[in-house]
């Protein structure tokens, strides 16, 4: 009976994609190497024939989709991909879309007729135009930050975030709260993030929260804070991200306000330079490194046809800091 390439993953007592791994190249441990090779052996099996086969079906190349390389969320994930991505034996195909939808479809095509062998999309929004894209992709897609039943996902629980954040602020003491959002394309921090914090600040004390857009920018995130110390006596704002909270902090200080005295400011992203500044910024921090770790893995068991689950949730925690009233 022939041997396959499961057959030896289950003797030498390994993942298949291990045994992938091995035969093509891949970094995996000296003892797991030897594993697998006695069992080739003792089997006769042909990792040559199987290496051919590879070859010419595979490129070893995965190409990563991005909006914008500077960001701090972006930038700290791509580098755990193109890392573990390495160590698996792949090379990384990195474009930046520069926040079009219409360069990031381009990409996606584009990147199909090179022929990779999968796909890692980091996404803001989808559109009608992206779900009649996959429909004609041949190559695995990984979306990562939004949600959809069409493919593959890692998205972090954005309404589970928001209410956690909102929770954390309104049991502070805080009555009146304003939210300072993003647009409600970007369904998981303009929508499902916002959803959470409101529910997290009424069901825990808030009578009254208020609501200001912006976008992902700081001179927006100025913008909006301005028109909300215009608007309201909030005593506490909770920011979409970590940019837009920063954003806020500046527009108080200029306006005379005191963080925390006067006004506690609160964010999400868990960026380095949030717990830098004084005071430091209490925000919900996201586990970027598994972000990485966890698509990595993903794309390589998509890659060789193993089953792996539609929608995955990397984890999160409130890093306290300075910058909220009450707390410390």
């Amino acid at each position: 009976m022939k041997v396959t390439i499961n057959d030896i993953a289950s003797r030498a007592g390994v993942a298949k994609s291990t045994v992938s791994r091995y035969l093509n190249g891949g970094r995996i441990s000296a003892a797991t190497s030897e594993k697998i090779k006695l069992v080739i052996e003792e089997h006769d099996y042909e990792p040559n024939s199987f290496a051919r086969s590879l070859k010419s079906k595979k490129t070893g190349f995965v190409g990563v989709v991005a909006p914008a390389l500077d960001s701090f969320v972006t930038s700290k994930t791509l580098i755990r991909i193109d890392d573990e991505l390495r160590e698996q034996g792949y090379t990384t195909l990195i474009i930046n879309t520069s926040h079009s939808i219409e360069r990031e479809l381009e990409s996606l095509q584009n990147l199909q007729r090179q022929k990779v062998d999968g796909m890692i999309l980091f996404a803001t929004e989808l559109t009608p135009q992206h779900f009649e894209l996959m429909e004609r992709l041949t190559v695995p897609l990984l979306i990562i930050g939004q949600e959809t039943d069409r493919t593959h996902c890692i998205v972090f629980d954005d309404y589970k975030a928001g209410y956690e954040m909102g929770r954390y602020v309104a049991s502070a003491g805080h009555k009146e709260i304003s939210f300072l959002g993003v647009q409600e394309e970007d369904v998981a921090v303009g929508v499902r993030r916002k959803e959470g914090v409101i529910a997290g600040c009424k069901e825990n004390g808030a009578e009254t929260v208020s609501f200001f857009r912006g976008s992902f920018d700081f001179q927006s995130a100025m913008k909006a804070a301005k028109e909300q110390f215009s608007n309201t006596s909030s005593t506490a704002l909770i920011c979409a991200t970590d940019t837009i909270a920063l954003g806020a902090m500046r527009v108080a200080r200029e306006l005379g306000y005191r963080v925390p005295e006067d006004i506690s400011i609160s964010g999400f992203g868990g960026y380095t330079v949030s717990a830098m500044i004084h005071p430091s910024l209490t925000t919900i921090e996201f586990d970027h490194q598994e972000t990485g770790v966890l698509a990595a893995s993903t794309m390589e068991k998509l890659i060789i046809g193993e089953e792996v689950e539609k929608l995955q949730r990397p984890s999160f925690s409130i890093r306290e800091g300075e910058s909220v009233k009450g707390k410390k």
